[in-house]
């Protein structure tokens, strides 16, 4: 399976509509931004079809005027290529990462616990 599509900002917003919300139209896509800096319409549609040649949305289906657009990518995948892309910011060293996070208070004690849990997993799993 192809690693997912990088995605920009605006792109992971998009996505973060279709994955809430389901198949949707531009229209739909669009009245999920805040009123406060929402993207024209026009820009949300060029997005869309961006994601589309991307392969990260496909359209589902048409309804009279209006496609209805599906996300092929899971949220998980593409948050997985964002961290990926910003740990090769930092050479793959995470360290620096979780450094900023805790200096600036976004990494919690509860953050610390469930890592602490995962890697418990996954040692018990790799034996």
């Amino acid at each position: 399976m192809p690693p997912p599509p990088k995605l920009t900002k605006l792109e992971m917003q998009i996505m973060e509509a279709l994955w809430t919300n389901g198949a949707s139209s531009i229209r739909e896509i669009h009245d999920c931004f805040p009123k406060r800096g929402k993207p024209a319409y026009t820009t949300v549609q060029t997005m869309v079809y961006r994601l589309e040649a991307k392969g990260a949305v496909r359209r589902a289906k048409k309804i009279s005027n209006a496609h209805i657009f599906e996300a092929t990518v899971t949220r998980e995948a593409a948050r997985s290529r964002w961290v990926d892309d910003v740990l090769a910011l930092f050479g793959g060293r995470s360290q620096p990462v979780m450094a900023h996070l805790i200096e600036t208070g976004k990494l919690t004690m509860d953050d610390i616990k469930e890592a602490e849990k995962l890697l418990r997993e996954m040692s018990r799993k790799e034996k």
